[in-house]
């Protein structure tokens, strides 16, 4: 083997494992963007509603997605207690979406799509184009 064709191949299994290494360490491989938006109750609330315009306090927790997870979820990112305006943009799409509706005392799980979510850009510890789990319990409209 010449120089030449012993430093080509050195160069071909560089390449290899290189790009074999950044497929296997993504958080959120495979693509993700097919992931459909849902929604499961599991306590329906008996209080006031959550509809756009009404300012909403939830207690969430967040997680990234992951197919093969216990009830889907992955890496936790976030939990912690919430206060917005429902349907003035202030939190991703598929967080407003999956507000929506529920009344004071609700329990639901949502999936979100990357497209509701951060998309393809992600945001802090979300990658790009990850689909998200959240588990919401609604406690205040206003």
């Amino acid at each position: 083997m010449t120089l030449y064709s012993t430093a080509r191949l050195l160069t071909v299994l560089t390449l290899v494992v290189a790009a074999s290494a950044c497929g296997s360490s993504s958080p959120t491989a495979p693509d993700q963007t097919s992931i459909a938006y849902s929604q499961t109750d599991f306590t329906i609330g008996t209080g006031a509603e959550g509809t756009a315009g009404k300012t909403v306090t939830v207690q969430y927790a967040g997680w990234l997605y992951n197919e093969a997870g216990q009830d889907k979820k992955g890496t936790q990112f976030d939990s912690g207690t919430y206060t917005f305006v429902l349907g003035a943009n202030q939190v991703i799409k598929g967080f407003d979406t999956g507000v929506t509706g529920m009344k004071v005392g609700g329990t639901r799980r949502v999936i979100v799509p990357p497209g509701l979510g951060y998309g393809a850009t992600g945001s802090g510890p979300i990658p790009p184009n990850a689909a998200l789990v959240f588990d919401l319990a609604l406690t205040n409209v206003q």
